[in-house]
């Protein structure tokens, strides 16, 4: 038999401990980002906005999937909106999309702009869909790289190889944009 405070020790360990999340202010201050970040992973507004919505639905009906020792509740939203767009990409077997070529021919200027975020974005979708996520989450999202690692599930310095890899890669797509002046 073990002393009283260790008694209670072990005791408190075997308990499992819930966290009260807050769906409501987690909605309110992730949602854009993390619709951002559909956006950029599928190229289409409506299964980005399906995907973020689901994910908090989902996050609703079952906060216990919520463990505080595996990342943070962003990185667990990010996981589940980059999953589930995934899901519809192998269920609908699609190709990559094409990317949203709306300019504003007014200003010249502005379709320049527009033209190189168009490269930009097209170049981004290029990408393998795993360069394409740590891309995203590191780069646009502004995630650590720990919290990207806990938001897809992949090593830490998976993340880091994978940014290096798809950096170069971006950077051979945007030069021939330029026609070599990058």
């Amino acid at each position: 038999m073990l002393p009283r405070p260790l008694q209670a020790v072990v005791i408190a360990q075997t308990i499992p401990v819930e966290v009260a999340l807050d769906i409501r202010s987690l909605y309110a201050s992730y949602h854009p980002r993390l619709f951002r970040f559909g956006l950029a992973f599928s190229g289409s507004e409506s299964k980005a906005a399906e995907a973020v919505q689901d994910a908090f639905l989902d996050l609703i009906r079952n906060p216990g999937q919520f463990d505080p020792s595996r990342g943070t509740e962003v990185a667990l939203l990010f996981g589940m909106v980059r999953n589930r767009l995934r899901s519809a990409r192998r269920s609908e077997r699609e190709e990559p999309l094409d990317e949203d070529g709306a300019t504003d021919e007014e200003l010249l200027v502005h379709l320049e702009r527009e033209e190189r975020i168009v490269a930009v974005r097209g170049a981004i979708l290029g990408l393998p869909e795993h360069y394409r996520e740590v891309v995203v989450l590191c780069e646009m999202e502004e995630f650590s790289y720990e919290d990207a690692a806990a938001a897809l599930g992949i090593p830490l310095g998976t993340v880091r190889s994978r940014l290096n890899r798809a950096k170069q890669q971006l950077k051979m797509r945007l030069k021939e944009f330029e026609g070599g002046k990058v």
